[in-house]
Formats: structure tokens, C-alpha cells, sequence
């Protein structure tokens, strides 16, 4: 008798399993379909290349067999930035190529515009590239996870170390006009609190300006000591690298998303850029002191298999690399039940995964109170070759 109710157990067991399969768009007992939407082209496109690790890693995985004996189909398509593109390449992902959800897409424009239709249509939304706050909402947006720490968190990081490091200067902001740039402006009025009208000026972009120099110009003459700069790489080195031609040269702190070597500090020049503060989650691979370090000697090594000819000091295909061995955990822990629910509920249940190219101290750790992969954040300062970290690891906790 207790045999019998054994073998049944396990035949309800192994026929949940493949109902689940079976109920899941885009889930076969050999692949399984997954779907993103990258700034191919575009004012962002060089983010794109987080996009281009992700393939590379989720190419390394299909090369070991894939996981729980499925291969990974991922599905990209290019967005270029913009909310109708972003739009109507989702739309293609989950209503024509039906893919069993949504993974790393990238640009906070894009995911505002989309994330209220992948909510209604109940498609896991996992560790989309934008760290803006409202998105790692989960009451209103049960389907979505984040991959970057929130603007608000970076931005309450950096208000602090201005208020610590210059007590009494003035702090301009240059801002990108949307829910990147306004959630770091947020941020300093929450952290200065009624210091912040007297304290801050401020100067919102938008994505399809040429250029941003005459905004500069405008913020050195408010004689701001400290700069943020909150926006995507392009405008960014472009801020940078004006300061230094009119001789502005206040405390610089730049957002991580644009805290790339090649695709930021280079452009600007990276003599031009000495100085610069940000945040950041990873190791710079191509900073001598990890020289010998196992995590980064392995992601040196996949670089060249697998992203082969690319420029290795481009941060954005670290990122994505990371990416890929989040999205590896989530289905991981998965196994056999690959409903949607069971996705989300992975993807919110990570604990202390620790990367490769993660900077010490820092873990991936979501929860019933976390949608965010990250919390941690660690400062540095660009020497001119390299960034050099300073301080310990920061958490989301400040006061």
C-alpha cells in the first residue's frame, strides 16, 4: 500500500512538471524561449553591449548542454532607445514568438512604456537594466525584477559623500529627463532635505539632443562645486570632457550605468576624467590589481571564446555576462516547473550568489521584500588609468 502511494505521488509530481511545461509559452522538453529588447542603435546603443554579453554567456551555457536538459532560445530584437520601438518589439516577443518571459531588457524609457502590458499580460519580467525606483515596486508590478541597484539608492549614496566631502558647496545636476535623471534629483531633495533649493541647481536633457555642452556651460556659471552627471554614456563623456575645456573642474560623481571605461572615461579622455567618482558592483577587468584574481582570470578567459575581437575594457559586456549567470540561477533553481509563477518566484528567491566579477563584498540576494538584484554599491575614483576603490561597501541602509 505505501508503495502504491509512493509511485502515485511521484506520477502527480512528474505530471505537474509537465503541465507546467506543457501551460508555459515558449517551453518544449528541449529549449526554452526567452526574450529582450536592447539600444542596438540609437543615443545609448553603446549599453547595447550588456545585451551582447548576455548572448555571449547564454551561448557558453547552450554549449554545456543548457539547463535541466533545455537549451536557452534568447530572443533579441533592438529597440533604439525609444518607448514605440520598445513597444511594439515586446509586443512581438510575447504575442509572436511567445517566449516564456522577459529577461535583462535595457533602458529605463523603454521599460516605462512597457512594463504596465507585461504586467497585464502576466509575462515574467526579470532583472530589466534600469534602476529606477518604481519599477522594483512589486505590489504594483508583481511580474519584474531589476538588475541594477536603484537610482534612489545610488543617488542617496552620492548625496552623502558630497555633504561629507564638500560640506558647503553648491551641487549641479545634469540630468537625463526621464525616470533615470529624476529619480537621482529625488534622491538629493530627500537627502538634503530643505538645504536642497539653496544647494542644487539642476539641468534636464533629453535623449535626442546632439549635444549637451551649452547645459555645462550654464551649470559652471551657477559656481557649482560639486557635478553630478545621471544619464547614459554618450552624454556623459560628453559632459566630462566639456568641464575640462572650460576649465570647470568641481567634484565630478557619474551614474554606474555610465561608469564604463571604454564607453565612457575613453571618449571623454581619460586624462580629462581624473578625478570622476562613481558606484559600481564589478570589477574593472582590465584594473592590474585583479590581475590574478580567479573570478576575473575565468571572465578573461570566456571573453576571449566567446566574445571574441570585442574590447574587454567595455564594462557593459561584463554586465551582461553577470546577466547570464542570473538568469543560469534562476533556471537553475527552477527545475522542472517552469510556470510563470514558479519563474517569478525563483527569481525572488535568490540568496548570496556571489559572481565571479562581483567586487568583494558584494552578493545578489532577493527576497519577499527585495525585487532588486543589487543593494550593495562600492565608491571609486578614476586615477587617470584606472579606477581605484575607497571606503567600504555601501547598502541601500545609509542612516
Amino acid at each position: 500500500m505505501l508503495k502504491t502511494i509512493a509511485l502515485s505521488a511521484a506520477v502527480l509530481a512528474s505530471l505537474a512538471a509537465g503541465a507546467a511545461v506543457a501551460q508555459t509559452p515558449g517551453v518544449s522538453e528541449s529549449e526554452i524561449k526567452v526574450g529582450a529588447t536592447f539600444p542596438f542603435s540609437g543615443p545609448a546603443s553603446p549599453l547595447s553591449n550588456t545585451g551582447k554579453g548576455l548572448i555571449a554567456y547564454v551561448n557558453s551555457v547552450n554549449d554545456r548542454g543548457g539547463i535541466n536538459g533545455r537549451k536557452i532560445n534568447l530572443i533579441t530584437y533592438d529597440d533604439a532607445y525609444t518607448p514605440p520601438k520598445a513597444v511594439e518589439q515586446t509586443r512581438k516577443l510575447i504575442e509572436s514568438d511567445e517566449v516564456a518571459f522577459l529577461f535583462s531588457p535595457l533602458g529605463t524609457p523603454g521599460i516605462g512604456a512597457t512594463i504596465k502590458y507585461v504586467t497585464a499580460k502576466k509575462v515574467p519580467h526579470l532583472f530589466v537594466v534600469s534602476g529606477a525606483t518604481k519599477f522594483a515596486n512589486f505590489a504594483e508590478f508583481p511580474m519584474t525584477t531589476t538588475g541594477l541597484p536603484s537610482y534612489s539608492t545610488e543617488g542617496r549614496i552620492y548625496a552623502k559623500y558630497i555633504t561629507q566631502t564638500a560640506p558647503d558647496a553648491k551641487i549641479a545636476i545634469l540630468y537625463q529627463n526621464d525616470d533615470l535623471g529624476r529619480d537621482f534629483v529625488a534622491a538629493f531633495k530627500e537627502a538634503l532635505k530643505g538645504e536642497f533649493d539653496r544647494k542644487v541647481v539642476t539641468s534636464p536633457y533629453e535623449v535626442t539632443e546632439p549635444t549637451i555642452e551649452s547645459r555645462v556651460v550654464a551649470l559652471k556659471s551657477s559656481g557649482a562645486q560639486a557635478f553630478l552627471i545621471a544619464g547614459t554614456p554618450k552624454f556623459t563623456a560628453q559632459a566630462i570632457k566639456k568641464a575640462n575645456e572650460i576649465g570647470w573642474s568641481p567634484l565630478i560623481i557619474i551614474n554606474y550605468v555610465s561608469s564604463s571605461v571604454s564607453a565612457t572615461i575613453v571618449p571623454a579622455g581619460a586624462d580629462k576624467a581624473v578625478g570622476v567618482v562613481a558606484a559600481t558592483v564589478t570589477k574593472d577587468p582590465n584594473d592590474k590589481r585583479w590581475a590574478e584574481d580567479p573570478g576575473m582570470k575565468w571572465y578573461h578567459a570566456h571573453f576571449e571564446k566567446y566574445l571574441p575581437g570585442a574590447d574587454i575594457g567595455d564594462n557593459n559586456y561584463l554586465f551582461g555576462t553577470q546577466q547570464g549567470q542570473i538568469l543560469e540561477q534562476v533556471l537553475k533553481q527552477c527545475g522542472d516547473d517552469l510556470s510563470r509563477e514558479n519563474i517569478v518566484r525563483q527569481a525572488r528567491s535568490i540568496k548570496a550568489l556571489v559572481l565571479p566579477t562581483l567586487m568583494p563584498g558584494i552578493a545578489i540576494d532577493t527576497g519577499p521584500d527585495n525585487s532588486m538584484a543589487y543593494t550593495q554599491l562600492q565608491l571609486q575614483r578614476w586615477t587617470g588609468s584606472s579606477w581605484e576603490q575607497f571606503g567600504g561597501v555601501l547598502s541601500a541602509d545609509l542612516d
